[in-house]
């Protein structure tokens, strides 16, 4: 019979149990204190998330005189990975509440410096933190700075702006990511030569810059038979994206490979489709509703996923940190990827 238990009746001990630690253990895991192994980090969490574990915050918490607000600057515009996280902040509202947080969402046009800055010099000083998509862009840096020296804890997310003086990155290592998916294109082309073809959103965008670079370095490096293409910019949009490279397959006939690296998928899949590409290797991000479908087709033949649901809470629990003085678990924030094909869908 399982072990379950109702949020009601769930107590630190019972989740200390089902985590097979002590007391002491869920403790500092609850208030992100040093000195627990991953592995154990991730099996309290497990048993809290499981039962929908409701813990009380410390007295000093309760006593506070207003709630924490949390601003989180987010792209405007359907971006199925970023739509996933909303909805897991959305899901944390009880575990927020529980903390007296509130946070706000934000949409804005992240491709655009001038909007994105506006956003950001936009936000009042009475929110404790702000976590951003962000273009590493001097203006962007510029209203990063201004927020920091104005006493606002910034952490940025899924993309940086390591030259500002953001407290804190929640993400992916891009490079990493983008050499992963040089690897899979070079490989799955099975040494046949020809043209791979690169769609990204911005090259304003950090992380997309760096997948880019480290996708590059692999081609150059390990498949000199590959020739890789300028870089289209569709912005995540499908339908932009979409027409860019339809033009692209126009114009060469011997793309063998694409690297889509942000959003835009539906339009990239269609374009691919009504060009009769079904040969064209199509190496992805992220795990969505729609990426799911293209692999299970065949139309996209591997995804370099990221879990969204981490990020959320990351996110969160980095500004939470950051505003009680309390230290970042580096090892517990760490966000990891991995390769997702058919055959593994998850």
């Amino acid at each position: 019979m399982a072990d379950t238990l109702t949020a009601t009746a769930l107590t630190l001990k019972d989740i200390a149990r089902q985590a097979g630690v002590s007391l002491a253990t869920v403790d500092r895991v609850l208030h992100n204190r040093p000195g627990v192994r991953p592995d154990t980090v991730r099996r309290v969490q497990e048993a809290i998330e499981r039962n929908a574990f409701q813990p009380h915050v410390a007295a000093a918490e309760l006593a506070r005189g207003r709630a924490r607000r949390f601003a989180f600057v987010m792209p405007s515009g359907p971006n199925p990975f970023m739509q996933q996280i909303e909805a897991y902040l959305g899901e944390m509202s009880a575990w927020l509440s529980a903390r007296r947080l509130n946070v706000e969402m934000i949409a804005t046009d992240v491709f655009d410096p001038s909007v994105l800055a506006a956003s950001l010099e936009a936000l009042s000083a009475d929110y404790d933190g702000v976590a951003v998509v962000a273009l590493d862009h001097p203006r962007v840096r510029a209203a990063v700075n201004d927020l920091v020296d104005a006493g606002t804890r910034v952490v940025t997310l899924v993309s940086d702006v390591p030259s500002s003086r953001r407290h804190h990155y929640v993400g992916i290592d891009n490079i990493a990511a983008g050499r992963t998916a040089g690897a899979l294109v070079g490989r799955l082309a099975g040494g046949r030569s020809g043209k791979v073809a690169i769609v990204a959103g911005s090259q304003g965008l950090r992380d997309h810059a760096e997948r880019i670079f480290g996708f590059n370095q692999v081609m150059a490096s390990e498949f000199p038979e590959l020739s890789v293409l300028p870089v289209l910019e569709g912005r995540d949009e499908d339908d932009r994206s979409g027409q860019l490279l339809a033009r692209l397959l126009g114009r060469h006939a011997d793309i063998v490979g694409l690297y889509n690296v942000g959003a835009g998928t539906q339009g990239v899949a269609k374009a691919l489709s009504d060009a009769g590409r079904d040969k064209v290797v199509f190496v992805g991000h992220d795990v969505t509703a729609l990426t799911r479908r293209l692999l299970l087709q065949g139309v996209m033949d591997a995804a370099i996923s990221q879990n969204p649901g981490h990020e959320a809470r990351a996110a969160v629990r980095v500004l939470l940190a950051l505003a009680r003085g309390e230290p970042i678990l580096r090892e517990q924030e760490k966000i990891r990827i991995d390769i997702v094909m058919r055959d593994n869908l998850p």
